[in-house]
């Protein structure tokens, strides 16, 4: 389970040390870090985190959405909390409990920068957190934390222990209505979402790819269905728009042909 820090300890989880004495640091991705990974890494390893479930209830009022209008980006929620919701997804859920996604160890010389920088990063509700992380590749013990060397050992069936950002159920930003989390509404924030980092719709259909690119396992239906219907919202935007700009041309091509008849036959 998430090991989780103190709230009377210094914000932005910075107990981070405890966890990498050595200064070095592990970092878990399970969303837009699998594709725009932290800077400085010299490592990345696929695997997964386990207990957990991802879902896209957590709004963004910066990177892909406004604070009028907040777009949706991914958190995980631990399973046993997860299922005391209301998910109407909740039958496709796999039985495993596993969150694929991808590790990153940054060297002691660049941790700090690096922990400032996902602090910016993730601020809109992500609070920091540590779980266990199991690789599905073998981590080499010259570049691993003297945790992590009893952890891992070399060995791709050893967890990890690993930093991860959660935009926790108690968050602003999480969804807490839960007709705010049904699928197609979810679908249809994120067919119209925009923010700095640009649209939400990238967002989603990145991660779909990131995912499939992990393999051994890493599908995850519920980011499939919101591409899914996303993609049927968008087709069925095209064929309106379309449609309103052919009546446009229409009534352009209409008004023209009235002014030039109208013109012919003025009496000058």
């Amino acid at each position: 389970m998430v090991s989780t820090s103190n709230p009377s300890e210094p914000p932005a989880g910075r107990t981070w040390r405890t966890y990498f004495p050595q200064g070095d640091l592990w970092v878990f991705g399970y969303g837009s870090l699998i594709w725009k990974p932290p800077p400085h890494y010299d490592q990345r390893i696929p695997g997964y985190i386990d207990g957990y479930v991802r879902r896209f209830w957590q709004a963004s009022t910066d990177h892909r959405g406004t604070p009028e209008v907040p777009g949706r980006v991914v958190t995980v929620i631990e399973r046993e909390f997860w299922e005391t919701l209301d998910d109407p997804q909740a039958h496709l859920e796999s039985a495993s409990g596993k969150v694929w996604g991808a590790a990153y160890h940054i060297p002691a010389s660049h941790a700090e920068e690096v922990h400032d920088y996902l602090d910016i990063r993730e601020i809109d509700g992500y609070t920091v957190h540590y779980t266990p992380f199991h690789p599905i590749s073998a981590v080499p013990a010259s570049a691993a934390t003297t945790t992590t060397t009893t952890q891992a050992g070399g060995s791709s069936s050893s967890p990890i222990t690993c930093m991860v950002y959660i935009g926790r159920p108690s968050n602003p930003q999480f969804l807490r209505d839960p007709a705010r989390r049904e699928p197609q509404d979810v679908a249809q924030v994120i067919s119209r979402g925009h923010g700095q980092s640009g649209k939400n719709t990238e967002y989603l259909y990145l991660l779909e790819k990131a995912l499939e690119g992990i393999g051994l396992g890493s599908a995850d239906v519920h980011v499939t269905e919101l591409v899914r219907r996303v993609e049927a919202i968008e087709r069925e935007r095209a064929v309106v728009e379309e449609a309103e700009a052919e009546q446009e041309v229409k009534k352009y091509l209409a008004e023209a042909s009235r002014d030039a008849h109208a013109g012919f036959f003025r009496d000058d």
